[in-house]
């Protein structure tokens, strides 16, 4: 990859140049870099440097000559496998050279698997015979039908200089404004994030959003890309092609993304802070909902959604973790909370590629005053309240205990009675109403037993979680020892991290019957380590809804319900005991400080 700089901006570009033996590298780079014709140079010259100002871009280059020799072949390729781009030579008098191109320098790139674009340069010009002209178009065009990774095709002469500095700008240029992103050569066509791409720039320019492009929208358009303004006569022409893109790329990098540098996502300073959406990002997205819920049904159907990531890169909710995360309708539309949900689920787990999605569908607001980082939750667990909107819930339990099942009640889906376990890590996000008239976004992530070992093996792994639920089947004896043995586990990881997260326990398909002592089991469990009884059940859930509600609680006091092991409790007791002892020492100490003072008057009025 070339150089670039921590805002992801090329800082150079490295071009290899190659080919065959006499074919003219070593003269062509000396003559670009002192443009003259040079008497003599080595078999290989070393790294040459043609600095900023000597392309428009301002990008300096490097380039690195090679020898085709056997001996240098593992030199060669480590140069090829680090370039930009790559300029393969061939000799303008010597015919062998163009036919080595296609049957050994450019299948030999691809069996490297080397992906910087190419330059084919036909060196010595002035040398050829005249007597045997050549049409460069007609012997080259099946050459690149058949290698796509050409990019540009040029014939120049060292010793006259005609197109040597055309050489090296060409090779720039491939790798400063690549093609390969927007176009796709074999199907001759735009690519998709390239169509994605120039509809967004389109609907920013398209201000009273009609559709087209006013001759005022056009020239605005101009004076962004140009810094200049069109003259009437000019709008004309220019409505038939936009012969430049504008500098920088309304932020988009080569891989038609927006850069980082233009996307300000708040740092978080603690392992546990969270970011959120702001409400001014909220309401942006509630008049998005409408825009776009063109029949008012209060719902999104796919063909409405799809049209809100048009100009996205791609429609971010059609892969994992967010495809089915929300709240659909039986007919599959999105509702608002199903919108909503997916939006701070995403905020969640991927900051970043949120607010560039925002950014992408027309957030016009200040990008920093679209997410917030949250206080950390050691603090609100001191002041005993949280001021959070996006509550994270990890969910524990074995399997068969009612994990899956859960997670689908929360997001309307139905139950079902075939048991399918999950293997990779589950999100689900919903809204929930809460006493009062308050809603609170919750997300459900689901922890398959297996994974349970490796996500405690980070000490940190509870930090983002606000609260811990732990599913067992009442009807199952094994099952409850196994939950059990995950609730002391993170109890304890919690302990040991400083990160303790309030806990509940669900005693699921409550309406089978329990396993013997069941009930006497959890709830002896539960008052030793300091929690709430179990939250019993059903086996279809068909009434959920206080369940969620009661894990937004537990989160919204982050300072209850939070499990003590006994080794948990004696360090804490250890604690409070040091503590008074220094108490005990300090308050004694100042006693004798106050005594001794006292001491010291009196002895001084005895003597005087």
């Amino acid at each position: 990859m070339p150089s670039r700089s921590a805002a992801g901006v090329r800082t150079g570009v490295r071009v290899v140049v190659a080919g065959d033996r006499g074919t003219g590298k070593s003269s062509l780079i000396s003559a670009a870099a002192s443009d003259a014709f040079p008497e003599y140079v080595p078999a290989v010259l070393p790294p040459t440097r043609l600095p900023s100002d000597f392309y428009p871009d301002g990008v300096p280059v490097t380039i690195v000559d090679t020898s085709s020799s056997m001996e240098s072949r593992v030199k060669l390729i480590d140069e090829l496998k680090r370039a930009d781009a790559v300029v393969l030579t061939y000799a303008c008098d010597q015919p062998m050279t163009l036919s080595r191109l296609s049957s050994f320098w450019l299948p030999e790139l691809r069996k490297l698997e080397i992906k910087a674009p190419v330059i084919v340069v036909g060196c010595k010009l002035d040398l050829r015979d005249e007597r045997q002209p050549m049409n460069l178009e007609q012997v080259m065009a099946p050459i690149m039908q058949q290698f796509r990774e050409i990019e540009t095709c040029i014939e120049c002469s060292s010793a006259t200089l005609i197109q040597v500095p055309d050489v090296f700008y060409y090779a720039q240029k491939a790798v400063l404004h690549p093609t390969a992103p927007l176009f796709d050569q074999e199907k001759q066509t735009l690519k998709p994030r390239c169509i994605r791409a120039l509809k967004r720039i389109f609907m920013l320019c398209d201000h009273d959003m009609d559709g087209a492009l006013s001759d005022a929208e056009l020239n605005e358009f101009q004076v962004k890309c140009f810094n200049a303004p069109l003259q009437p006569a000019e709008i004309v022409g220019v409505k038939r092609v936009v012969q430049e893109r504008i500098r920088g790329g309304f932020g988009y990098n080569d891989e038609l993304k927006l850069r980082d540098d233009i996307l300000p996502v708040p740092t978080k300073h603690a392992p546990d802070q969270t970011v959120e959406l702001t409400n001014e990002a909220i309401d942006f997205l509630r008049g998005i909902f409408r825009l776009y819920d063109s029949d008012n049904d209060g719902s999104l159907q796919p063909s409405e959604f799809d049209d809100i990531f048009v100009t996205a890169p791609e429609s971010p909710w059609t892969v994992d973790p967010y495809v089915d995360a929300a709240e659909r309708t039986p007919q599959g539309n999105l509702t608002i909370n199903g919108f909503l949900s997916e939006w701070a689920l995403m905020t969640t787990l991927d900051p970043s590629y949120c607010l560039a999605n925002l950014i992408c569908i027309g957030y016009g607001g200040d990008p920093t005053s679209a997410l917030r980082v949250t206080r950390r939750r050691s603090v609100d667990r001191k002041k005993k309240q949280t001021g959070k909107n996006v509550f994270h819930c990890f969910v524990f339990g074995p399997k068969k205990s009612g994990k899956s099942a859960l997670l689908n009640s929360f997001i309307g889906r139905p139950f079902s009675s075939n048991y399918t376990p999950t293997n990779d890590v589950r999100y689900v996000a919903n809204a929930v109403e809460q006493i009062g008239g308050s809603q609170k976004t919750l997300i459900l992530q689901e922890i398959p037993e297996d994974g349970v070992k490796k996500l405690l093996s980070n000490k940190e792994c509870l930090a983002a979680c606000d609260v811990a639920v732990f599913l067992y089947d009442s009807s199952d004896e094994y099952s409850w020892k196994r939950s059990r043995e995950l609730l002391l586990d993170v109890a304890r990881r919690g302990e040991e991290s400083g990160y303790g997260v309030p806990c509940l326990l669900i005693a699921a398909k409550d309406d089978l019957d329990p396993f013997p002592m069941s009930l006497q089991n959890s709830a002896r469990v539960t008052q030793q380590l300091g929690m709430e009884a179990p939250i019993p059940v059903g086996v279809k859930l068909r009434d959920s809804k206080s369940v969620f509600s009661r894990i937004v609680s537990a989160a919204e006091h982050p300072h209850l319900s939070i499990p003590e092991t006994e080794k948990g409790k004696k360090r804490k007791r250890y604690r409070r005991l040091v503590n008074s002892s220094l108490m005990f020492v300090s308050v004694g100490a100042a006693v004798a400080v106050v005594g001794l003072a006292a001491y010291r008057a009196y002895a001084a009025r005895k003597n005087t």
